[in-house]
């Protein structure tokens, strides 16, 4: 694990990789996403970039922006933070309808429940004739003090026939699961630093 993490603004990318389970129908090249993260406030910003041909893509249409369960099922974009050793982390979805989810556990799948936020999370989608990006802003509530954060970036994508395929930073043996804590190896270092990733077995 990271040593104690210093105040000031802290960044990381890093490219998803697909899971070999999911469907491989050429409509995703590849996703990068990237964070920026300023513990003295625990402000989040989130960017997901889908390049590829998002007209075979199954994109979920335009909603009003509000808490929801379920998102997972269709074209959506993840985070899951870890601060410290864990083992509990936070989950957050956004889908390109505007929608979101956030939830806190005690450990892997373990005491699941909604996360109180501040304010809802600001979501904005665009679609191009190479692309689909998702960009997304929010505000944490008691970030321990000096803590590492280890990052987890995942994405569903649903395509119009109906397949999915799921992509993460890292995939362990079998079934896909983003709650994977060995997935969460993205690891935000000083803007000035530049960008850092960290193999965790």
């Amino acid at each position: 694990m990271s040593a104690s993490v210093p105040e000031g603004r802290r960044r990381a990318s890093a490219e998803l990789r697909r899971h070999p389970a999911g469907a491989d129908h050429g409509a995703v090249r590849r996703i990068v996403a990237e964070v920026a993260w300023q513990p003295a406030t625990g402000q989040f910003a989130l960017h997901y970039r889908l390049e590829g041909d998002p007209g075979e893509l199954s994109v979920p249409a335009p909603a009003a922006p509000r808490r929801t369960d379920g998102l997972w099922q269709h074209t959506c974009f993840e985070a899951f933070l870890q601060f410290g050793a864990g083992p509990g982390y936070l989950e957050f979805n956004f889908s390109p309808s505007g929608e979101w989810a956030a939830y806190r556990f005690d450990g892997r799948r373990l005491g699941m429940r909604a996360l109180d936020l501040r304010a809802d999370p600001v979501i904005r989608s665009r679609q191009g004739p190479d692309a689909l990006e998702l960009e997304s802003a929010l505000t944490l509530d008691a970030i321990p003090d000096g803590a590492a954060l280890h990052l987890g970036l995942a994405a569903v994508v649903e395509s119009t026939d109906g397949s999915t395929s799921w992509w993460a930073l890292r995939h362990a043996s079998g079934r896909p699961d983003f709650h994977d804590p060995a997935g969460f190896t993205l690891v935000p270092a000083p803007a000035a630093a530049g960008l850092a990733t960290e193999d965790r077995p």
